[in-house]
């Protein structure tokens, strides 16, 4: 004799109740081993992502599973349609909060993490409006997605909600943009404060990286503000992250000189930068042969960032050098020239200057 309760028998009972209490222990098995496994990995390594599992992990509800498994368990009962419809859009609506729940925490947990790190305050202020406006689009999708479940007609909404947004847009399109670049500026990470960078004209230490602007100390001592959108179109020097100096100078001989000198000069030099050890010598060549001057080219890589550290090596090797031309007598050119007054009877022009000197003729 079969025994019908809400058209179903006993056999049919007894499997959805099996599935419902089976699916239910298995979700909440997963989620021990998981919540085990995390902890022991969580412990032996400093990644973050591991605790952002865990926390994942534990804000999961046993009501969602409660959900989800009463509807595997529906399953093998014969229900009417409208009760079946809403055990499914229950279910579905469970598992929708559950992974929006996931969500919000994660970046929740992403953002504790970055706030933990020192930094400025302006780049967490920054990093605070960046995560809130992803946990709103996290929680704005899942409840379009649940009313969406719930069969309510949500294209009327989605399409006001765009015009609005589009509106909202075009009226703060400036404010957004520099919003934005702040944005991308946190992320990227091209400067951070205490940088000192070139931008275009403009160079000095960044002091403040606010949501609309970003603030330069400059090296007479002004503020200097560029606008975020601004600042990320243009090309910017940071001299704060350079690993080494590209130094070239150029030394002008005096016209003159012996050949012997003039061929040793390069020797000269490379003796100097070479013997310290803070610098790698790259070349030294007599290179052209100017108005006043014989020129010659010198380039060096000095190993630090360090500017003030970089003038001092400058310094030293130039006057090393400048020892080592007294000691051999090797005259530093210098601009001249020379005016000769010509007399009634000496043609206009008709005499050579001597040495490349750089002569004029008067005429009276």
């Amino acid at each position: 004799m079969e025994y019908l309760l809400h058209n179903n028998d006993l056999e049919n009972w007894m499997l959805a109740i099996g599935v419902f209490v089976g699916a239910t222990a298995v979700m909440l098995a997963l989620r021990m081993f998981f919540l085990h496994r995390a902890r022991g990995v969580a412990g032996r390594t400093a990644t973050r992502l591991d605790d952002l599992l865990l926390r994942m992990l534990n804000r999961s509800y046993l009501v969602f599973k409660l959900a989800i498994a009463f509807y595997l368990g529906s399953i093998f009962l014969v229900l009417p349609e409208s009760w079946r419809m809403v055990v499914s859009r229950v279910a579905v609506g469970s598992l929708i909060l559950q992974l929006a729940i996931w969500g919000d925490t994660a970046l929740r947990g992403w953002r504790s993490q970055l706030l933990a790190i020192p930094g400025d305050g302006a780049r967490k202020a920054s990093s605070t409006i960046l995560f809130f406006m992803m946990r709103l689009v996290v929680w704005t999708v899942a409840f379009l997605m649940m009313l969406d479940n719930f069969g309510f007609n949500i294209t009327t909404l989605v399409a006001s909600l765009g015009i609005g947004g589009i509106a909202v847009a075009l009226a703060t399109q400036n404010i957004l943009g520099d919003l934005f670049a702040s944005l991308s500026i946190m992320l990227d990470k091209p400067f951070e404060v205490g940088d000192f960078i070139i931008v275009g004209d403009a160079l000095g230490a960044v002091e403040y990286i606010g949501l609309k602007t970003t603030r330069l100390r400059g090296l007479g001592g002004e503020q200097i503000v560029f606008s975020n959108g601004e600042l990320l179109k243009s090309r910017i020097h940071n001299h704060k992250r350079m690993e080494s100096r590209r130094v070239a100078f150029v030394l002008r001989v005096a016209y003159g000189t012996s050949e012997a000198k003039v061929t040793a000069i390069p020797s000269m030099i490379r003796e100097i930068i070479d013997a310290r050890p803070d610098v790698d010598f790259e070349r030294a060549h007599f290179f052209r042969y100017g108005d006043w001057s014989l020129d010659y080219e010198v380039v060096y890589h000095f190993k630090s960032p360090d500017y003030i550290l970089h003038m001092d090596a400058q310094e030293q090797i130039l006057l090393q050098v400048y020892r080592a031309f007294q000691r051999e007598g090797i005259q530093f050119a210098h601009p001249l020239s020379v005016v000769r007054v010509a007399g009634a009877h000496d043609p206009v022009g008709g005499w050579p200057p001597a040495d490349g000197v750089a002569s004029h003729l008067v005429k009276h």
